[in-house]
């Protein structure tokens, strides 16, 4: 009766680097530097300073910053209050972000300057709201850093139920409001055990340790930074934090700081390897996991030329987020007897994470075989994955029918148990009677020299009830036709890659793509601007 009930609580996983006094620093823009205990002494007086300001067990407190030490900090500091941080998507519309600091109850917000006239303009829309701490690169202007200033240095966290929310932030959808998504203390532990152990049994690529360099290339306010920053900070690695996403800035620390791990989108990878000033910088020493979206395989293959050590990793807002990495074995090489056999596997979503259970399901809620042709829904299940939407208990039910978590993304298993995704479930194109994946029609369009990036949507026909139409983005001072990129994909239904009816009626040759806040293709946009082959 005298042993400790051990409760799963974020304060636990400062303790290894609080021992070991870590040597390694958390940098902010190369400019400021913080060993571990520092960082903790941070950690510790920004919790005295929250609770001086009314924060109490429960209290929902608002962060609205670019990546930073503070927002690392604060990853921390608040839920080891025993209060929850809501992470705000600074990417969303103005209104979009009034409406899920209000919805998720939001009392007090810590606000960078820079997004001052946004939230001034929306304040009034914030009736939970009762304090504001401003946040500034600026010592003059800066509330956060003298709010630290001030605070005890003995701020004492308590122990409570492990079960208790810690975090929460808003996923959109396809339709209606975002949905707020939660997770508990025992559920960011879990899954940044899931995370480190997953990653740190890779043999062949993406191997970390704390010997790594560690610089987050999606948003911190995005899915808990994938998860790294707990990891990374549990172990005591280094950390290399941007500030606003500026390619130039983001290469320079890339180059300076000797930065071996990170993620990122596609996107975000296409923008660092076409920008003129990382021509000269070397990359061999960096692992890379892709997400977001798919990876295409001639972008994989530009980052593998720069020596990138590039891979997926899979998951979603609800999964917290990581459910699988495409982590390669030497065996697996071996059966490769191409480059583009390797770079397959390199874009698969890959094996499931540890205590991650993934299957895949027909309509009616019935696990397929694995290692055969089947192809179904994704859905999973673990420890860490979220229990529902916040004060929405009809998406909360329909997100976890039949007990499984559903992704909305078609998939199937190879017969080595690789995960591979089809589609998103609303961007499969059924045409001439047959499945056409969007990803894989891309990821030909891609191939094509001349094409920068692409966007395959449905659009519909009055014959074949749907039709793939391509949207291209060219490369500067390329060129090409509508023929000679429908001659690309016409060699792969003459090898029998895709079906003929994969070949658009229609290319679309655009200055630029709409993205979502996280930098994915905005299909649903797309289709809003082109919602039939005649209008397109």
């Amino acid at each position: 009766m005298s042993a400790q009930n051990y409760q799963l609580l974020i304060k636990h996983m400062l303790a290894n680097c609080a021992a070991q006094a870590s040597r390694k620093h958390v940098v902010y823009k190369g400019e400021r530097r913080f060993t571990y205990p520092q960082f903790i002494s941070r950690v510790h007086r920004l919790g005295a300073a929250l609770a001086a300001r009314g924060a109490v067990f429960g209290t929902k407190i608002a962060v609205m910053d670019w990546d930073s030490h503070r927002y690392l900090e604060s990853y921390f500091a608040i839920p080891m209050l025993g209060a929850a941080i809501m992470m705000v998507n600074i990417r969303l519309s103005p209104e979009q972000i009034a409406y899920t600091i209000d919805h998720a109850d939001a009392e007090m917000i810590l606000v960078n300057r820079d997004f001052a006239p946004l939230f001034d303009a929306i304040k009034p829309k914030l009736t939970k709201l009762k304090t504001v701490i401003y946040l500034s690169d600026e010592p003059a202007h800066d509330e956060y850093e003298a709010m630290l200033d001030a605070a005890e240095q003995t701020q004492k966290f308590p122990d409570f139920d492990e079960n208790t929310i810690a975090t929460t932030f808003y996923t959109t959808g396809t339709t209606g409001l975002p949905k707020g998504v939660y997770f508990s203390h025992r559920q960011i532990v879990l899954h940044t055990l899931t995370l480190m152990s997953t990653i740190m049994m890779a043999g062949v690529n993406g191997r970390i340790s704390r010997e790594d360099v560690y610089m987050p290339l999606t948003p911190l306010f995005h899915v808990h930074g994938w998860g790294f920053p707990y990891a990374a900070t549990m172990i005591g690695m280094q950390q290399i934090y941007t500030g606003r996403f500026i390619p130039a800035t983001v290469l320079k620390l890339l180059a300076a700081e000797n930065v071996t791990m990170t993620h990122s989108v596609p996107t975000i990878l296409h923008m660092l390897l076409t920008a003129p000033e990382g021509a000269a910088i070397d990359l061999s020493k960096l692992k890379m996991i892709i997400g977001g979206s798919a990876l295409p395989g001639s972008l994989c293959r530009a980052a593998m030329a720069r020596g990138i050590d590039i891979y997926t990793g899979y998951g979603m807002s609800e999964s917290g987020p990581i459910l699988s990495i495409s982590q390669l074995t030497q065996d697996l090489l071996n059966d490769c007897a191409t480059k583009d056999d390797e770079i397959l596997l390199r874009t698969a979503a890959g094996q499931p994470g540890v205590l991650i259970e993934l299957a895949i399901m027909d309509d009616d809620l019935n696990i397929l075989p694995r290692g055969g042709s089947a192809t179904g829904e994704i859905v999973a299940r673990g420890p860490c994955l979220t229990e529902g939407y916040t004060k929405d208990a009809d998406a909360s039910a329909t997100l976890w029918r039949g007990g499984w978590l559903h992704t909305g993304d078609i998939g199937h298993f190879d017969a080595n148990g690789m995960l591979h995704i089809l589609d998103r479930s609303k961007d499969v194109i059924k045409t001439g009677g047959e499945w056409i994946s969007s990803l894989t029609l891309e990821d030909v369009i891609m191939s094509h020299p001349a094409v920068s990036e692409c966007a395959v949507i449905s659009v519909s026909d009055p014959r074949w009830g749907e039709r793939p139409l391509a949207i291209v983005v060219l490369k500067p001072e390329q060129k090409a036709t509508e023929d000679e990129i429908k001659s690309v994909i016409r060699a792969k239904t003459e090898t029998g890659d895709l079906s003929r009816y994969a070949i658009p009626d229609h290319i679309i040759f655009a200055p630029s793509l709409e993205k979502t806040s996280v930098g994915k293709l905005d299909k649903k946009k797309l289709r809003t601007l082109y919602t039939t082959t005649q209008a397109a």
